[in-house]
């Protein structure tokens, strides 16, 4: 397995070692030990499945309080995975980062605590798993506007399909700063 620190500290990229003959393939999507020697020590207690079509773009999602720890990947398709850094008092407060996650290239990508994610979809549909740290909370449940100028995501589709959630989702600078995480150095 192979780790690949993004711009913004904590957040990952993880390249699983796969083992493919022309029978198919085989890899770890998540081995303990092996993660925690990759910084990563925490138990997850929820995984999510979602499946979306061509164009659909979820987030930015966070909880706030009771903040969830995400390990997402696609086992169908390909999505362009982005998380925000939306922890007050950070030095890297309001940026982000992206990876491009397909069944192919079976990358994960580490959200810790403290970052709003989304995704767009890319192909004809995706098959997206979440592996949570915390449990869902529908009264933390927050989101900011995905395509707020402040924070300048580069997304690769220009009209995505939203939900009604996340069209009402304030800009980053609208959101009380006791509704946001805080920076824990």
């Amino acid at each position: 397995m192979k780790a690949v620190q993004t711009s913004l500290p904590g957040v990952l990229v993880i390249e699983p070692q796969v083992f493919e003959d022309p029978r198919g393939f085989f890899y770890e999507s998540y081995n303990e030990a092996k993660y925690a020697k990759l910084g990563i020590n925490t138990n997850f207690v929820q995984t999510n499945v979602s499946r979306s079509s061509k164009g659909v773009l979820r987030g930015l999602h966070y909880q706030w309080p009771n903040p969830q720890g995400k390990l997402v990947s696609v086992l169908e398709g390909e999505v362009y995975d982005v998380a925000v850094d939306i922890r007050r008092g950070s030095p890297t407060f309001g940026q982000w980062t992206s990876a491009m996650l397909t069944a192919g290239n079976r990358r994960h990508m580490w959200i810790p605590a403290g970052f709003a994610h989304g995704f767009c979809v890319l192909s004809d549909f995706a098959t997206f798993t979440y592996q949570c740290t915390t449990l869902y909370d529908p009264a933390a449940d927050a989101a900011i506007c995905w395509n707020d100028a402040a924070i300048g995501i580069d997304w690769p589709i220009g009209e995505p399909l939203i939900s009604a959630k996340d069209a009402k989702a304030p800009l980053l600078a609208d959101v009380l700063a006791d509704c946001l995480p805080p920076f824990e150095a």
